[in-house]
């Protein structure tokens, strides 16, 4: 008997291997929604804790970095379907549901004057915080998880009004705090018609 003569049977330990390789999409689909889990849980634990002012989400939002406070954020979801709205700004993207609720979605980059928010696997839908009593959202470019405000510096822009409600971090970022209710209340953001 030679070598060639004998069949080889995979051991389950080469069935595993072969199984983690190649990892699928529904493999990829779980470990998204535990990473969305696990931000989730952080945030809802940045809420309750002693940080609660200070650690807030961070966010792309066309080129500028933003600050949302986790008490004006809601659910954070990949962009699914938006059912567009005739006759409205171009930046008023449509309606999208989101877990049964009906949320008006902007695109805040496209309103903010610096275009269109390109729609890829980074890009999330962010709801607005249920105290805000909404029904919103924003389209962001990326989430960048919980920043710490404590530790950033203010910075002032001699070109903005806002200067307080501007933060350089330790990299030299600056990031510009996001005001979901001053945005709300806003009458250009009020009226999606065209």
């Amino acid at each position: 008997m030679n070598m060639s003569d004998i069949e080889l049977v995979p051991t389950q330990a080469d069935r595993v291997e072969r199984t983690y390789s190649k990892p699928d999409a529904q493999a990829r689909r779980q470990r998204m929604r535990d990473f969305q889990s696990q931000l989730a849980v952080r945030m809802q634990e940045a809420r309750t804790g002693v940080h609660e002012q200070t650690r807030q989400l961070g966010l792309q939002i066309g080129p500028e970095h933003c600050l949302l406070s986790l008490r004006e954020a809601g659910e954070i979801v990949a962009v699914g379907t938006i059912a567009p709205v005739p006759l409205t700004h171009p930046w008023f993207l449509g309606l999208a549901n989101v877990r049964g609720n009906l949320l008006s979605v902007v695109d805040l980059a496209q309103l903010c004057g610096h275009g269109a928010t390109v729609i890829d696997k980074q890009a999330r839908i962010i709801a607005f915080g249920a105290s805000l009593s909404f029904n919103g959202a924003v389209l962001v470019s990326r989430v960048m998880g919980l920043r710490d405000v404590a530790a950033m510096t203010v910075h002032s822009d001699p070109a903005s009004r806002q200067a307080a409600c501007l933060y350089r971090d330790a990299d030299g970022i600056v990031w510009r705090q996001l005001d979901v209710s001053a945005l709300i209340a806003d009458p250009q953001f009020l009226q999606v018609g065209s």
